[in-house]
């Protein structure tokens, strides 16, 4: 199932697909390590949903829901329950 990062529950994990947006914004995307193939967690949100927190290649990134909405996932049928 595909989904937008901005769209995930706490807890649910996925392998990029897809990263949108245009120039700068892609580019640095790209250079915090959000690139197809990779595996994203999303551990936790603000109250208000922005921003978000995902690990990332061994790392903790921290991304606002402007730039989450721009990452396309697919999400294996296993990992949608996640904690909320």
């Amino acid at each position: 199932m595909l989904k937008t990062l901005d769209k995930f529950k706490i807890g649910e994990k996925g392998v990029i697909t897809h990263v949108g947006g245009e120039g700068r914004l892609r580019r640095r995307l790209f250079d915090m390590g959000v690139t197809p193939g990779a595996e994203v967690f999303l551990r936790k949100k603000a109250p208000l949903g922005d921003p978000m927190e995902v690990h990332i290649r061994g790392y903790e990134l921290t991304l606002r829901k402007t730039e989450a909405c721009l990452v396309t996932l697919i999400v294996s049928e296993d990992d949608q329950g996640g904690l909320q």
